[in-house]
């Protein structure tokens, strides 16, 4: 058995959502995570933006657009009109849910009830439509089993506990289809799973029921070796390491999460990137292949700020980096990346809401320099600093003629990182593309 998790995309339209029907059916009995249909979950976002302002009218218009949208998929997905009341039955569920939240004090809590909604709509939409063509669908709820643990990370033995016996209470079934992003917290209230969403739920399931493989449904055909967006030319990539690509989902390759790579890898459980718009795309396949000296590809970090902390008492000063990263941990922003001299560290964040705090704590250790408008660029492949490879040289040489903030290297195996401006970014990743591939 596999889990299939398809994005907004993949169940954007009612055609798309007849096409995933088909690839679903086609692949066997497996579990299918579905995202929200495109743009929902922006309109409940911002629905909830209108009542947190106690703006009911813009909230009530937006909503009435919602429902129209939904009207509008279930007449051109169905032709049995009793499943196709069920169904609308089922959305207006959601759609009341939301509205009765406008009469009363509307919260952060309440916003995430708001936004679990999409979720619940695009899997009750699935479900109806394999009735419809005759197939045993049987929906799981991810509120009822997805949980996270007090830390805010999933809760692993709870989640397969759950999902187990809730299959075993639901017999036998051709399909199960369930909600990603979606869950509840340790104190039970609605919450969701932010980093990765669907992608996250999906890696989340396959690793605690010990699956076959997780299959990633997108709009494009795997991992490229650069953005398709910046750069012309570029090609899928057939194999990753399970380390090239989270260094790859962390530093800007849009496709995948970070987050979906940590549970399939610590269960040795494959990930394969496929295409809903070109099913026979072989895509990215992801897993514990071993070394073979090659860059994969390259990608791209944007808003990022450099802070330089200069201190005359840096030399052999003990204590001098603790403190550094002490501030940066007391709000708990994460560093990206790091040089350090004999009298100064200069690291990269790209979280800025306590920049003006973090800074000014800093001032206490030495001379404080901000700049901002950086991009991290992430060179990737098995880069063992043992093989007789010149890939440093080839990458740093791509960039000739481009300023160079910081290089960093040696953190890992996979991974060769420049700092450089945004304004020079699609310069480099074009330069790249032409050296490195």
């Amino acid at each position: 058995m596999k889990v299939l998790k398809f994005g907004g995309t993949s169940v954007g339209t009612a055609e798309r959502i007849k096409n995933v029907a088909g690839l679903i059916t086609a692949a066997g009995r497996n579990i299918v995570v579905l995202s929200a249909m495109s743009g929902t979950t922006n309109t409940l976002v911002e629905i909830s933006q209108y009542l947190l302002k106690n703006n009911i009218p813009g909230a009530q218009e937006t909503l009435n657009a919602l429902r129209r949208k939904y009207q509008d998929v279930v007449d051109a997905l169905f032709d049995n009109p009793e499943i196709a009341a069920e169904c609308a039955d089922d959305l207006n569920a959601s759609f009341s849910f939301i509205a009765r939240l406008m009469e009363g004090d509307f919260t952060q809590a309440e916003e995430k009830e708001v936004l679990a909604q999409g979720e619940l709509m695009s899997t009750a939409l699935m479900h109806a439509y394999m009735r419809q063509q005759g197939i045993h669908s049987v929906v799981l709820p991810a509120l009822e089993y997805m949980r996270t643990a007090q830390g805010g990370e999933p809760d692993m033995k709870y989640i397969a506990t759950r999902l187990r016996r809730m299959m075993d209470l639901a017999g036998d079934a051709q399909v199960w289809i369930t909600q990603g992003y979606i869950c509840r917290n340790a104190y039970g209230e609605i919450d969701n799973l932010r980093r990765g969403g669907s992608d996250y739920s999906a890696s989340i399931i396959g690793a605690v029921l010990g699956l076959e493989e997780i299959q990633i449904w997108t709009d494009i055909d795997g991992m490229h070796t650069g953005d398709p967006r910046y750069v012309s030319d570029t090609r899928p990539v057939a194999r990753l390491h399970f380390e090239e690509a989270a260094e790859l989902a962390y530093f800007g390759a849009k496709i995948l999460h970070p987050s979906c790579v940590l549970p399939a890898k610590l269960h040795n459980i494959p990930v394969r990137l496929l295409n809903t718009m070109q099913p026979d795309a072989p895509g990215t396949l992801i897993a514990n292949f071993p070394p073979d000296g090659t860059i994969k590809a390259v990608a791209a970090k944007d808003n990022i700020t450099a802070i330089k902390i200069k201190s005359g008492r840096m030399l052999l000063a003990y204590g001098f980096l603790h403190k550094v990263f002490e501030t940066f941990d007391k709000y708990s922003t994460p560093i990206d990346m790091m040089a350090t001299s004999e009298v100064g560290v200069t690291v990269t964040i790209d979280d800025t809401r306590h920049l003006a705090a973090i800074t000014d704590e800093l001032k206490s250790f030495g001379t404080v320099t901000v700049e901002s408008d950086m991009v991290i660029i992430c060179i990737v492949g098995d880069l063992e600093w043992t093989h007789p490879g010149d890939f440093q040289a080839r990458a740093i040489n791509a960039l000739r003629g481009i300023p160079v903030r910081i290089i960093s290297y040696g953190g890992s195996n996979y991974n060769i990182s420049m700092l450089i401006r945004a304004t020079d970014k699609i310069r480099a990743l074009e330069s790249l593309n032409r050296h490195l591939f």
